[in-house]
């Protein structure tokens, strides 16, 4: 049996991981909803209102007169806008960020 090809092989073993432990952490960095919010959806919803449509802002009162309760469902609704609203792909704004938002707009918009 070739002792170096063991070795080597034990050598990329631990890069492998190494590598791999260091994508789990930049992978882990927390997303800001706000800091998201801002860059994505400020424009439209200022402080919480709405441009296009004042009477549908984004108080929780609001959302949930409108069949809005819940983190999934702000995500719905911007993969899948009504009329005025730009739709968000998960390409524009992956997964993880379009929940940071949705959190920070229940927990911000009461």
């Amino acid at each position: 049996m070739n002792k170096g090809f063991i070795a080597g092989g034990a050598l990329v073993s631990i890069v492998l991981c190494t590598t791999a432990g260091f994508a789990d952490t930049r992978k882990g960095e927390k997303i800001e909803g706000q800091k998201e919010f801002e860059k994505h959806c400020a424009v439209c919803h200022r402080s919480g209102g709405n441009i296009v449509n004042p009477q549908k802002t984004l108080a929780r009162k609001v959302l949930e007169a409108n069949g809005v309760k819940g983190v999934k469902d702000i995500i719905a609704r911007m993969r899948n806008p009504g009329p005025g609203m730009t739709k968000f792909d998960e390409k524009t704004i992956p997964n993880k960020e379009a929940k940071a938002i949705a959190e920070y707009i229940l927990k911000t918009f009461k």
